[in-house]
């Protein structure tokens, strides 16, 4: 089949489009014919190997946890789908060897559930790992309830994006902070916008004099220093891009596949609770070109890469 994949780590130049080995399906997982693929910042830091500590890599390896497509054949185990099901997956395994910026994909019935039926192919491929943080992160691990003030940072981009809009959902007030291009955007999902860099922690306070019930950092370094200045009495902080947040009384989180967590992120697209702003999209052979514009980080919402359906 083809794939883009690499052999070494390095920079975008590594990604090479050609012929990899067809996947083989387990017991327990489903070949997926794919549609659609997003691009997350992992995806940059794996092939450049930062991740390299706490997942293997098996070269060469094919980039992408995220997918949307079309269920061609069930394993020997599998009754939860057929032939012909839409499904979206983040398709993570313990190892980095067999992604989905492929025609293919062998994935774990742990990884999959149904295509929210409103969502366009490239959408649902930006729903998986974005909404499975954002949703893990407020609902089990920060517990936010209706009421409290929340503060998401990089609140235009692909986890920041789904986030804002599950805590207003929550019943909280979310304020989140992004480039003031961005901030009709922002209003637009439900948050305040704040402007980030020099002062933020005053216009946070501007907004929100008693301090945040809870931070969501998604961007580390200086704000997390920050973050930790502006929570209330028994005020909680995660981060999902910073460790040096357990040293601000905080907790690392790193998302994990959870097919019932997926299922009720469908359904909460299907209700029109969250939806999935595509900024930009790329043909599979231009994954290279997708990874750099991703690397930028000035992405709204999210990057996709699209896989060409002819036979």
């Amino acid at each position: 089949m083809k794939a883009i994949s690499y052999s070494r780590y390095g920079g975008p130049e590594v990604l090479a489009f050609g012929e990899v080995r067809d996947p083989v399906v387990g017991p327990d997982a489903v070949l997926v014919k794919v549609r659609a693929a997003a691009v997350n910042p992992v995806d940059w830091k794996a092939r450049e190997g930062y991740l390299a500590g706490i997942l293997a890599p098996v070269f060469p390896v094919v980039p992408g946890w995220d997918l949307s497509g079309v269920v061609v054949r069930p394993g020997v185990a599998v009754s939860e789908f057929d032939a012909g099901d839409e499904v979206i997956g983040y398709v993570r395994e313990d190892f980095l060897s067999r992604g989905t910026f492929a025609e293919y994909v062998a994935a774990p019935l742990r990884t999959l559930a149904r295509k929210p039926r409103n969502l366009t192919w490239e959408e649902a491929a930006g729903l998986p790992l974005v909404g499975l943080t954002a949703y893990q992160v407020l609902r089990k691990v920060l517990e936010v309830k209706r009421g409290e003030t929340v503060l998401v940072h990089a609140a235009a981009g692909g986890v920041g994006s789904i986030a804002v809009q599950l805590g207003v959902h929550l019943g909280a007030r979310v304020i989140g902070t992004a480039g003031e291009r961005n901030h009709d955007f922002v209003r637009g999902l439900g948050g305040e916008p704040v402007t980030y860099g020099e002062g933020l922690g005053e216009r946070v306070r501007g907004l929100a004099p008693e301090g945040v019930d809870a931070v969501f950092d998604t961007v580390g370094g200086d704000a997390l220093k920050v973050s930790a200045n502006l929570l209330a009495p028994e005020g909680r902080l995660v981060s999902i891009a910073d460790n040096e947040v357990v040293n601000y009384g905080g907790r690392y989180y790193f998302v994990r596949p959870d097919a019932e967590d997926l299922r009720r992120l469908s359904d909460l697209a299907e209700q029109g609770v969250v939806s999935v702003h595509v900024d930009e999209t790329f043909p599979l052979e231009r994954a290279a070109d997708a990874h750099r514009l991703n690397q930028e980080g000035r992405t709204r919402g999210k990057i996709v890469v699209t896989v060409d359906q002819g036979e």
